[in-house]
């Protein structure tokens, strides 16, 4: 086997893989209860699975342009995405939108109450 092909494997390998982490994502945002659910399955598994299928196109192409390309986008998503669970899972807890009964510890209820003792 040349070191191409086995990279063509690795790259198709990534592709499922990703796929199948995407598909996950998708299956949690439409079945998962509440928001804070449905944050977790549209951040963790959504990026791991983008950066698999990029890493698969990387490995697929081999090309510096798309190499850096790829690197871009990811570095981009990882940057991202965190931010946006952050500001979906307040907005949720504000608006009460969230499942508080199952709830093992609530800091941002305990940092409300104390900015409303200020």
């Amino acid at each position: 086997m040349t070191a191409e092909l086995v990279m063509d494997y690795l790259g198709a390998l990534c592709l499922a893989a990703g796929a199948l982490f995407a598909l996950a994502a998708a299956v949690g945002l439409v079945r998962f209860p509440d928001p804070l659910s449905r944050m977790h399955a549209a951040t963790k598994p959504a990026v791991f699975g983008l950066v698999l299928v990029l890493l698969g196109v990387a490995l697929t192409l081999r090309d510096p342009k798309v190499i850096t390309l790829v690197t871009f986008a990811v570095v981009m998503q990882v940057m991202t995405a965190p931010v946006s669970g952050h500001l979906v899972a307040r907005t949720a807890h504000r608006t009460g939108q969230w499942d508080a009964e199952h709830a093992v510890v609530d800091e941002l209820a305990d940092d409300q109450a104390a900015d409303k003792d200020d």
